[in-house]
């Protein structure tokens, strides 16, 4: 049956307009995003059958293109259609970092670089530009790696730290094992880095490893 042939008060976009969108399942939240079903399928029983088929609500909107396009009501209209919720979401993230200084609201940073690295199959690492108040001057990748690794190199560090006039640094990259734990080479490059920056009078204030549902800090750990 058709979800406009349901009773108005169990369609997903009414009962979300009255209740909030907190209130919807995470299919009924696909099926807004999907706008309609398939021949014998309601919007909401596609939705159940790709987050069953991914595993999860965090696996459909990560999975790759081809892997999507194969299943059924999921074609490239759609399937952009949910990477572009999952890239607002990710927006929405980095507006809130914007918005004061960055080390007054570490519960925000780590949200944002969860949504942003968490779910990368190889290794990134990034770096937060802040001015002399710790506020967000840019977000940047600035290395990309393998499955196991990401060659960082200083000299292009210190180059983006000065073309940005930045003030200060945040490093954070992720760890595609899911595993957040700071590794002996992950040490070595923040020392190699926070030295090199001290010599244009740029601060290294922390370096984030992102795991899966982790964020673990340097400076927390007492290694900067």
């Amino acid at each position: 049956m058709a979800i406009r042939e349901w009773p108005k008060r169990e369609r997903p976009r009414e009962r979300l307009l009255e209740r909030g969108s907190q209130a919807l399942s995470d299919a009924e939240l696909v099926a807004i995003l999907l706008g309609s079903g398939v021949r014998g399928s309601s919007a909401v029983d596609v939705a159940r059958k790709l987050l069953a088929r991914f595993g999860s609500l965090r696996e459909l909107l990560q999975a790759e293109r081809r892997e999507c396009l194969r299943e059924l009501g999921l074609g490239p209209a759609r399937y952009a259609q949910l990477r572009a919720a999952l890239e607002l979401a990710r927006r929405h993230h980095l507006e809130r970092l914007r918005s004061g200084p960055l080390l007054q609201s570490p519960e925000a940073t780590r949200e944002f670089l969860l949504a942003q690295l968490r779910d990368r199959p190889y290794e990134v690492f990034c770096c937060l530009h802040l001015d002399s108040r710790h506020r967000l001057i840019a977000f940047e990748e600035l290395f990309r790696g393998t499955v196991d690794g990401a060659s960082v190199h200083p000299r292009e560090v210190v180059r983006e730290a000065l073309a940005h006039n930045s003030a200060a640094l945040i490093f954070a990259h992720n760890h595609p094992s899911g595993v957040a734990e700071p590794s002996a080479a992950d040490e070595l490059i923040t020392q190699r880095l926070r030295d090199s920056l001290a010599l244009v009078d740029v601060r290294v204030l922390d370096h984030l490893v992102v795991g899966d549902g982790a964020c673990i800090s340097f400076a927390e750990r007492g290694l900067l």
